[in-house]
């Protein structure tokens, strides 16, 4: 059996993330049991919810362990199986995690799934068709649940989440509306993703110039919102809010690292009666397939056609990952493990 690099959490951040919480270890892979399947893991992906189990807090779920791999979606490709639904050159994608090798019980539900790489590249199966995608989907179609002609709202717009909303959205007719940092990703998320505006937060960097530039982008108003950040956006999305206005709760990157997050003017919410709603979308595991089809369709038919930002090398994985909580990616953050 090879042997396996793995990135564990070492210690809790004290506040920011750092490297220094982070370490790369090499150990042996244990041989096969029966049931299952050897993979070696092509790419990594990153994720913001990451940085929520790296706290030792109540969350929606356990908090990473500590001397673990930290957990993450992987693809790859079948190396040895014991399985009989899986064989050597399966591409597959699963929760592998922060290693190049993954030792997967493939007949417990949801662990392992193979994947058809003829019309989507297997990187896409982290992103666009993979949980990104389906978040999008679900936050979308499920919450939001817009009629043609409403406008939608989605902040962090040209990453994994952001990109599939605008797609999905578009296709049911709506004004969409996206809040990224930067020229280059505004521009990016109109000429190619096809949001109708973009707002770039790093101009419009407090609640007074975001509410100003939202009056401007959304003249109607908002009717959906879907939030991964919080702090001042969500506040300036309120003003702007209409009657029975519905907001997908997915992300509060903005309170990650322990700072609270207090809403200005949480009376809007009761004044609109409004709709909030967080979801996680693991929880909803009966809606993928549909919503996977629909994703694989749209990269298919090349309305959705998402950017990858990729590090090279599982030791650039915890760099990487800063990075992304920063918004230094473009697109979906992933670490090329090959």
């Amino acid at each position: 059996m090879p042997r396996n690099q793995q990135v564990l959490l070492d210690n809790r951040p004290q506040g920011e993330a750092a490297v220094s919480n982070f370490k790369l270890v090499e150990v042996d892979t244990p041989a096969l049991e029966d049931g299952q399947v050897l993979v070696r893991n092509h790419y990594l992906s990153l994720d913001p919810y990451m940085r929520g189990r790296m706290n030792d807090g109540k969350s929606y779920a356990q908090p990473q362990a500590l001397g673990e791999p930290m957990v993450g979606g992987t693809v790859g490709e079948v190396v040895e199986s014991r399985h009989p639904k899986f064989q050597a050159g399966d591409q597959v994608v699963g929760m592998g995690g922060w290693q190049t090798f993954s030792v997967v019980d493939a007949g417990v539900p949801g662990m392992l799934r193979k994947v058809d790489t003829t019309h989507v590249p297997l990187s896409y199966y982290l992103g666009a068709v993979g949980m990104p995608g389906v978040t999008a989907w679900y936050g979308l179609v499920k919450i939001i649940n817009p009629r043609a002609g409403e406008t939608v709202v989605v902040s962090a717009a040209t990453g994994a989440v952001g990109s599939a909303f605008a797609a999905l959205a578009k296709a049911r007719g709506c004004r969409v509306v996206g809040i990224a940092g930067g020229p280059e990703k505004c521009a990016y998320a109109t000429a190619e993703l096809g949001f109708d505006a973009c707002i770039d937060y790093r101009v419009h960097n407090d609640l007074k110039a975001m509410n100003k530039a939202l009056k401007e982008a959304c003249p109607n108003g908002i009717d959906g919102y879907f939030e991964n950040v919080g702090g001042y956006i969500l506040d300036a999305v309120l003003l702007r809010a209409n009657a029975f206005a519905r907001v997908a709760l997915c992300g509060m990157i903005a309170g990650y690292d322990g700072a609270p997050l207090p809403l200005q003017n949480p009376a809007l919410i009761l004044i609109n009666r409004m709709k909030f709603e967080g979801f996680i979308v693991s929880e909803h595991m009966e809606v993928w397939p549909e919503a996977l089809t629909e994703l694989g369709t749209l990269v298919a038919q090349g309305k959705l056609r998402p950017r990858e930002s990729v590090a090279q090398g599982i030791e650039n994985a915890p760099q990487a990952f800063l990075g992304l909580l920063k918004g230094k990616n473009f697109g979906k953050q992933l670490v090329k493990l090959i």
